[in-house]
Parts: C-alpha cells; structure tokens; sequence
C-alpha cells in the first residue's frame, strides 16, 4: 500500500463550499523533535472534519497552533479567512475551543460559569444572561444551573463546557477529543450536539481517538501519524484503501463444505470451522453472484458473513498497527462482521 493517500478535497456537491481552515506546510519542532512535518488541510465551512491519530502524534499541536494558543514554524495558515500568524485577534474572535480537559470551574455553579464567560466576551449584563439562559436551555442545564459545576456529572461538565464555548456564536468550533471519558450515552449525546451545530451553519474540527466517532460525525477524516497526513478523505474513501474486505460462507454439512472447497478454489478453507472465505469488495453484484452459484450448485450455506474494511483496519494499516490507545478497543460498540 502507499504511504500516503490523498483523495482530492472536493466535496461531492459542484463549487467547492468556502474555506473555513486552511494550511499549507504546517511544520512545528521542538528541539531536535519533529511534531509536524508539512501539513496540507482544506476544510470546507459548514462541515465536520476529524483528525485522528496514535497518542503523540500532533493533534493537539494543530489545534493549539490554529487556535493561536501557539505558533508555527512554518506554514500558510487561515482560520475564518484570516491568517493565523498576521492577524490573531480576528481568529480568536472567529473560533470557540474546547479542550481535552474541561475549562469549567467547579467551584460555582454552571449560569456563573456562563456569566463569566459573557463578561469575558465582553456582553452586557442583560445580553449575558439572555445567552446564558439560552444555551443552558439548549444543553439542558437549566434544572442543575444553580449547582455547583463541581456537582455535574463528565457528560454535563462535558454539555457545560461546550455551552460555554458557544456564548461568543462562534462559526468555527475547535473539538479536542471531547468524548474522551464519557460513558456510551453521554458520547451520543455529544454527537447529537456536534450535529445540531453543524446543522446551524457551524464548521467543526474534531480531534479523537474513537474510530467510531470520526465514523459517524465526519465529512472528511485525515490521519495523522509520523507529523504528516497519511491519507485524506470521506470515511467511505479511506476504507477502500485497505484491503481484505470478504465473505465467509459457514457450513455445518461437512460434504457440502468440501463441495464448496473443491469448486471455489480462490477461497481460504478453515477445515475446523468449516467455513470458507472469498475475497470481495462487499458488493450486491458479488454478493449475488456467490448466492448464484452456490444455488445452481445445489449447496445450501449455513451462515454468510460480510466483512469490510472499518476505520479500525485503516487506521492500524496507516499507523503501523499502533493502537490508538492501549488496552481499550477503538470500536468498543460496532462489529466488524455483518452476518446476512
């Protein structure tokens, strides 16, 4: 396989949709280490664009460095139509950000943690405490407002957080790994949010480890690993760059199982099983085809399997098999065989 893949940044629909971020060569050192080593990203306004990669890899360093937090290198950078390096203040002014570990503070309660962040974007007091209620409203806070933050739980610090991140509207809203430590429930929960804001107009760069995530929330997802970009594209795209996909045909009639072995002779046999296994893209037209033969052979499968390609196989290929995060799955809730 290639080391790098980069389908083209059009996406699908004619025109290109304006530019809500934008760098070309984004290089950070430290010291003698590399983190970043020419980044190239374009993503469209309105969209959800995911980057992931091994811990360490650089996620973070990007968001840091397109938030302003830090500076580059090197690179051509924009964020909102500005150039990052030239002029700051009107990106800050563009973005909201939230990071992997909540800016809340849990020793007052969750309006004055929204308040607090009205007086810094600089809102009246009557302005404040309209957007304030509002956004409580909307992340379903109201009944825990006047609770302690310290009290909420990690999806409502997590809600509060992002809220909060909101009170400035902006139209470009940086996600470094927001679900990280959430519970099944809570991270969908977060997912629906993510959609909402997308729906309203709003650009999301996400940073995550979960596959699934990315998977489910993203229009385009690039990873990142070794301080580049791996390969680039839609969810679907980045799949069909690995190989493997196939279907495996399970037989508990051990003549039959010898009869499908002798006649399919691109199979993989597994004589214990008795199953068979066929290399395919997934496909109705293969799927069909196997399904033909085998009725015009007479031979009835027990059980047929599909396998295709998930962003788990892509993301181990594109890393060298470095597991995103040792000891968890990064798919802990999707199987990666449907059985028809």
């Amino acid at each position: 396989m290639p080391s790098s893949v980069m389908p083209t940044s059009s996406t699908g629909h004619g025109d290109p949709s304006p530019v809500a971020v934008s760098t070309v060569g984004l290089r950070k050192s430290y010291g003698d280490k590399t983190v970043l080593d020419g980044i190239d990203l374009r993503i469209p306004a309105g969209s959800v664009f995911a980057l992931l990669g091994p811990n360490g890899a650089g996620k973070t360093t990007v968001v840091k460095i397109l938030s302003t937090l830090i500076t580059a290198d090197a690179g051509d950078l924009h964020v909102g139509g500005h150039d990052v390096a030239v002029d700051p203040q009107a990106v800050r002014a563009a973005i909201g950000v939230t990071g992997q570990f909540s800016a809340v503070d849990g020793l007052i309660t969750g309006e004055e943690n929204m308040l607090l962040m009205a007086d810094l974007h600089h809102l009246s007091k009557s302005e404040g405490r309209r957007v304030a209620a509002e956004l409580l409203a909307r992340f379903d806070l109201v009944e825990a407002a006047k609770k302690p933050a310290s009290t909420y739980s990690g999806g409502m610090k997590r809600r509060l957080d992002i809220a909060m991140t909101l009170v400035g509207n902006p139209r470009i809203i940086f996600l470094d790994e927001p679900t990280t430590g959430l519970d099944p429930r809570s991270r969908h929960n977060m997912w629906g949010i993510i959609r909402e804001l997308v729906t309203g107009g709003v650009t999301v760069f996400l940073t995550t480890q979960y596959l699934e995530e990315a998977d489910e929330l993203a229009d385009r997802i690039a990873v990142l690993n070794d301080g580049r970009i791996a390969a680039e594209g839609s969810a679907d795209e980045l799949k069909r760059i690995v190989p493997g996909g196939h279907v495996r045909l399970r037989f508990t009639d051990p003549t039959a199982y010898q009869s499908a072995a002798a006649a399919l002779r691109e199979a993989t046999g597994d004589d214990e099983a008795l199953a068979l296994q066929i290399p395919s893209g997934g496909s109705q037209r293969e799927l069909r085809s196997i399904l033909d033969w085998l009725d015009a052979a007479g031979i009835e499968a027990d059980e047929l399997t599909v396998h295709t390609p998930d962003l788990d196989d892509v993301f181990f290929a594109l890393t060298g098999g470095t597991d995103p995060q040792p000891g968890r799955s990064s798919l802990p809730s999707q199987p990666k065989e449907a059985v028809r």
